[in-house]
């Protein structure tokens, strides 16, 4: 798996009942159309996605983010730098979540200053401005990656509603 594969499968998920073809995952997250197919076919084998009818296994998906996630893609806060909120930072934990540390995106026009946390991808922040929803569940996932348990505990059900469309635990 490589980092990009978590945001394609998002990607297909928030597409869920539209018609989409790999250049329209493409266009959307900034990646190439083979890197859209190259994912795919690694997401097949993991386990994680039916290739054929374009189908993401949401168990199997939600398992691994939130008990492999941290392990295969793990993040430590770096230097303090401008960028676009992220994890905990993220407007939606506002009133959620009180912490004095700020986590951004690395971006040079970012509206925020904090700590940096780098992308899962080199185009994530292109992607994030464009779309509200897969930015909200990428800062999640963020979460996931450097959070304490309290924050991160949100962050789960906030997938599981997400993903499984189950009720928070």
């Amino acid at each position: 798996m490589r980092p990009q594969d978590i945001v394609v499968l998002i990607k297909i998920i928030l597409l869920e009942g539209k018609e989409w073809q790999f250049q329209d995952i493409a266009r959307a997250i900034y990646i190439s159309p083979a890197e859209v197919s190259e994912s795919l076919s690694r997401s097949s084998y993991a386990g994680l996605i039916n290739h054929e009818r374009r189908k993401v296994f949401r168990n199997a998906f939600f398992d691994f983010l939130q008990y492999g996630l941290p392990y295969v893609f793990p993040q430590a806060p770096g230097p303090m730098t401008k960028g676009m909120a992220t994890s905990h930072s993220h407007k939606y934990f506002k009133g959620k979540i009180v912490s004095n540390e700020i986590y951004v995106w690395p971006e040079p026009n970012g509206s925020d200053y904090g700590q940096a946390i780098e992308p899962l991808y080199s185009n994530q922040v292109k992607a994030a401005k464009e779309d509200s929803l897969l930015y909200e569940i990428l800062a999640m996932l963020d979460v996931i990656r450097v959070g304490k348990n309290r924050e991160k505990k949100v962050a789960i059900n906030y997938l599981r509603k997400l993903l499984l469309n189950e009720s928070s635990n």
